[in-house]
């Protein structure tokens, strides 16, 4: 499957990059953990099918210093012991905020309750401006067939700094 259409190489879809690389760097820099920032892009990429995505967050965690055994577990973190409790509830809340189609009720009381016990209000703001981006991104590289295998980690912000 050869990609249908190569974003970068149009000016209108390179400006709306731009942008939303710059929202993208608000949630980067905010104080919820980077760790749990990329867990949360992986596992939503993972349900979305997004190769370039998965591709990316996978290197991204690695080269900040993220397990091979945690990365491989974060498919089934339900299943695993190697998340934290606030990770299970923003691992949690990707998942429901992701499969709001598959469910009548979106994001559970009971998630919601986890992580509100986790997380400060800054950090709950950047969480859901995570699943809201990530799913964001997910679709783009999806509906243009972006395959993954070929990013490095620092390329995406290296291309629109």
């Amino acid at each position: 499957m050869d990609a249908r259409f190569n974003m970068l190489d149009n000016e209108i879809a390179v400006k709306f990059f731009k942008r939303f690389a710059n929202a993208s760097l608000v949630i980067h820099q905010s104080s919820l953990p980077r760790s749990t920032q990329e867990l949360v892009s992986l596992r939503a990429s993972q349900i979305n099918g997004c190769g370039w995505c998965i591709d990316m967050h996978t290197k991204e965690a690695a080269a900040a210093g993220e397990t091979t055994v945690r990365l491989n577990l974060v498919a089934a973190w339900r299943e695993s012991t190697v998340f934290t409790e606030a990770e299970r509830a923003a691992l949690a809340l990707a998942e429901e905020g992701t499969r709001l189609a598959d469910a009548h009720h979106g994001v559970s009381d009971e998630t919601w309750a986890q992580v509100r016990k986790h997380y400060d209000d800054d950090q709950i703001a950047a969480l859901v401006s995570l699943v809201a981006v990530i799913n964001a991104a997910n679709r783009l590289a999806v509906i243009v067939h972006q395959q993954g295998g070929s990013y490095e980690p620092g390329m995406f912000s290296a291309a629109f700094n």
